[in-house]
């Protein structure tokens, strides 16, 4: 029951309206439309404005939760989504993981099949009567865009190619479990007109991609079926409505895990809490449980080695985080009887710091429980092992070494416009 204000704009498949009671964003409205070539194909196929939906609002949910800017806000009904309102920068990010269709005529001579390693990004200009002529940054930053008071200069560009990477490598891993494998990725930026950064937006659906299940093309689900077409037919439309539907209802799929795991903090005294409980809060930033335990591997060994087997007897996988200063025997002690993943996180005092630090390091043979002083980056290497099996668990790292990256680039730019 939303009060629509003017149209904002309206494209192939979507219109976008102003929303008068919430100041600062826009209803995205999809339509029962589907295009190719630039509209030069163009039909009716009732349902897409509800796939799309879908689609787009669980995949800009999934990179929202793992920590990646985007203008999406909420999904308002079947066929529409709630966004922040943007100034969109007219430059289509590409990032290609596999060489096929146009690549491959753009390049002749490479053969379809060939792997990106890092995945290769690509810009285009939006210009449907010059067919969206390719760009390179140069000219990206010669057009000298301004969009919400923003000037599009080299930092900028630079945030959105490293950004088009980091999105793609996320959805990459997150259709993996599925065993689909992600081609390419299409997707656009804007400049949020209330906080002046450079924020994913547009939408994210099955227009935006190549999608081969199993890594077969002849399988492939994405809007590439409805290219291939030589000629539109009714029961033709169906099969690529079919494909749609199944993305759809895959794609919900993307923000659930089938891998479980939990971190066990075992602190040899309960004056270390306040060091554990920052272990704790760390490891909910990722996602991943959190308990606390108080034993001592030298007053109470034998209760040490049960309460190490009481989390391994459930089947959960589990890293114990040690948590013991002056003479840390409880990380050996566990490290040397359990196979689970075992780190050292002793609460140094600065009086006695660099000589308990030794029983952390120095550790008999046979056993491998590294050391880590920060109670965050415990945290850090937990969820680096439970990435390797966790899609959603891996997005929330990689999120962070794109944002803090970027936090770096634009430092650097504030620091230089300050010096001029």
């Amino acid at each position: 029951d939303l009060k629509l204000g003017k149209k904002v704009n309206e494209g192939k498949t979507k219109e976008v309206y102003e929303l008068p009671d919430i100041p600062g964003c826009v209803l995205m409205q999809s339509k029962d439309q589907i295009t190719a070539g630039n509209a030069a194909r163009k039909d009716r196929m009732e349902g897409k404005a509800a796939i799309s939906n879908t689609t787009t609002s669980c995949v800009f949910q999934l990179l929202q939760e793992a920590g990646i800017k985007t203008a999406f806000v909420r999904k308002q009904s079947d066929t529409a989504f709630i966004a922040a309102h943007c100034e969109m920068i007219p430059i289509e990010w590409v990032c290609r993981r596999i060489a096929t269709g146009s690549f491959l005529k753009r390049n002749p001579g490479v053969k379809e099949g060939y792997k990106f390693y890092p995945p290769k990004i690509e810009m285009f200009y939006k210009d449907d009567a010059n067919n969206d002529p390719q760009w390179s940054e140069e000219q990206i930053i010669e057009a000298k865009f301004c969009f919400a008071g923003l000037t599009i200069g080299q930092t900028e560009v630079d945030i959105m190619s490293r950004s088009t990477q980091a999105i793609f490598e996320t959805l990459e891993k997150a259709w993996q479990p599925q065993n689909c494998t992600l081609v390419d990725l299409k997707i656009e930026f804007g400049v949020n007109v209330l906080t002046k950064e450079i924020v994913l937006a547009d939408v994210i659906d099955n227009d935006s991609w190549r999608l081969w299940p199993g890594g077969d093309r002849s399988q492939q689900k994405d809007k590439q079926s409805y290219r291939d077409l030589k000629e539109v037919t009714p029961e033709a439309l169906q099969m690529v409505k079919r494909n749609f539907e199944w993305v759809s209802e895959r794609v919900e799929l993307l923000l659930k895990t089938k891998s479980q795991g939990r971190v066990v903090v075992l602190m040899g005294s309960s004056s270390d809490l306040s060091h554990c409980e920052k272990i704790k809060k760390a490891c909910a930033t990722f996602g991943i449980p959190c308990e606390l335990r108080v034993t001592s591997a030298h007053k109470g060994p034998d209760e040490t080695l049960r309460i190490k087997a009481e989390y391994e007897g459930d089947g959960i996988p589990t890293v114990f985080v040690a948590v013991a200063g002056r003479s840390n025997g409880l990380g050996p002690v566990m490290s040397g009887n359990t196979a689970y993943p075992v780190v050292n996180c002793p609460p140094l005092s600065a009086d006695w710091g660099t000589q308990d630090v030794w029983s952390s390091l120095r550790l008999p043979s046979g056993l491998s429980c590294p050391t880590t002083l920060s109670p965050e980056a415990a945290a850090q290497f937990a969820a680096q092992i439970f990435g390797l099996n966790n899609h959603l668990v891996w997005a929330k790292l990689r999120s962070n070494l794109l944002n803090t990256w970027i936090s770096l680039k634009q430092a650097d730019k504030k620091l230089r416009e300050c010096s001029l």
